[in-house]
């Protein structure tokens, strides 16, 4: 079960990508949407493990984003989970298939950053800040926040399209 646990956070840094967007263009899409696959081996996860794979898929949902996690954990066993939100800085959006949180506020800080916090019960427990490249093939996701056992957690994930 903690292994599960220690993985699912390591996923959970890629929720941070729906953050992050392009500036509104009708010509342009975002360069957030699509399919990002984690490269385990450029990214770091502590306390850990990190997971054997994540996909993270984000497409356009209204005016907001929906994010999807497919994940295998370190153990091997499978890990889905998600949600849609605004990116608004206001909107707290309910996360789903993941016990570690509640509900997820996303910030768009700029076309290419932004900011995610994650609460459990109302109380702050992950935030995660993302950015994408200037070739917008890769993300990196640097997650901290507390773990339901009191540890640090301190994760950078990269993601590539």
């Amino acid at each position: 079960m903690l292994t599960q646990f220690k993985a699912s956070i390591g996923v959970l840094v890629g929720i941070a990508a729906l953050v992050m967007g392009s500036a509104a263009n009708a010509q342009t899409p975002e360069p957030i949407l699509g399919t990002w696959r984690l490269d385990v081996a450029k990214s770091t996860y502590k306390p850990g493990p990190a997971p054997k794979s994540s996909i993270l898929t984000i497409e356009p949902a209204g005016k907001g984003l929906k994010i999807a996690i497919d994940a295998v954990n370190a153990d091997g066993s499978p890990f889905k989970w998600g949600f849609t939100t605004l990116r608004d800085g206001k909107e707290e959006a309910p996360v789903t298939g993941n016990a570690m949180f509640d509900v997820v506020t996303a910030t768009r800080e700029s076309a290419t950053a932004g900011t995610n916090v994650y609460k459990k019960a109302g109380k702050v427990v992950m935030t995660t800040k993302g950015a994408i490249s200037a070739d917008g093939k890769v993300m990196t996701l640097t997650s901290t926040g507390t773990d339901p056992k009191g540890q640090a957690i301190h994760n950078v994930a990269v993601y590539t399209k």
